[in-house]
């Protein structure tokens, strides 16, 4: 092969290097396009926190969101399309899930999704452990098999899967600089988790689940039906009560987890807290409002208002 052979070989090879890697970037940024979308448009209250942490930890929340709200749907018939879907069937379907992840996380080429291209992408950036996916797809299992929860130790080891871990794998991207951190974010996907429970009760109860423990209704000599219909007001007020003040307990324990995470991600994780902190607090406020009709939401201007105070306090700390 002469010179100029060998130059216009090399140069051919240089440029379709070149268009492969253009292609990739073109694949990856439409890929985390397709995450934010998701969480803008199905993170109602999370979406306010996640656009305040600066890139590239934006995008890989976001992503991190997109994979925990299709995991949330595999075994939601009424969302996932799989309403006549058997038991088995509806396993298999999070069993497949569960092996596109892994894939996904360990550099492999899953198509069909570009979920998977922008997991490949944030995997590749940030340590993500399995086992924190893992954990979100047990969850899903639960709520597969199980329409109850007899004691709060059930229901906290089900709010560690699905929302703690979470909630680490968040710590994890943001980074942390000190491991008090981990076990301070278990405790307040906790506090969050039990939150949603409460929020979500008319709905869950429609659904056919009750989350909140069996041991506490009996304790209060009262029935999930009972306070479906606030058929015995005193008893259902002391109950829910009951129950607030034990997320509350959760927030408190774990408020020292803003100083131990890299700051300039403190703002995302003051102002999600916020958003649901201030849930809870509505729900102190009229603990009825639990079982009425409409679903106790804070307004959009309510939250962009956390987000923007959240914002400037670390502003102003700086």
């Amino acid at each position: 092969m002469d010179g100029s052979a060998w130059l216009v070989g090399h140069l051919k090879g240089a440029f379709m290097s070149l268009a492969h890697m253009n292609s990739m970037h073109a694949g990856t940024d439409e890929a985390m396009e397709y995450c934010r979308a998701i969480t803008q448009k199905r993170a109602r209250n999370f979406y306010y926190g996640l656009r305040l942490s600066p890139e590239p930890a934006r995008s890989a929340l976001y992503t991190v969101y997109a994979w925990m709200r299709k995991a949330d749907d595999l075994v939601d018939g009424d969302i996932a399309g799989t309403a006549d879907a058997s038991e088995s069937e509806l396993r298999e379907k999070v069993a497949r899930f569960r092996e596109a992840t892994d894939e996904a996380l360990s550099g492999g080429a899953v198509d069909g999704d570009l979920l998977w291209v922008a997991l490949g992408h944030v995997a590749s950036r940030h340590s993500l452990r399995k086992e924190h996916f893992h954990a979100v797809l047990d969850g899903q299992l639960d709520d597969l098999t199980r329409r109850e929860y007899a004691t709060f130790a059930e229901l906290k080891e089900y709010c560690r899967r699905v929302a703690s871990a979470v909630g680490l794998l968040c710590v994890e991207i943001w980074g942390y600089k000190d491991d008090r951190a981990l076990v301070l974010a278990e405790k307040r996907g906790i506090a969050f988790q039990l939150t949603n429970i409460l929020r979500d009760f008319r709905q869950d109860w429609d659904m056919g689940r009750i989350y909140l423990p069996a041991e506490d209704f009996s304790r209060n000599k009262l029935t999930a039906a009972d306070l479906h219909e606030w058929r015995k007001p005193h008893e259902c007020e002391l109950f829910l009560r009951e129950q607030i003040e034990r997320a509350e307990a959760f927030y408190q324990s774990s408020d020292e987890l803003e100083s131990l995470i890299t700051p300039a991600y403190v703002p995302t994780l003051a102002a999600m807290t916020a958003i649901y902190h201030g849930l809870l607090k509505k729900m102190r406020g009229n603990p009825a409002s639990l079982v009425e009709h409409r679903r106790i939401r804070l307004s959009t201007w309510q939250k962009a208002m956390i987000a923007l105070r959240a914002k400037w306090s670390v502003v102003q700390a700086g």
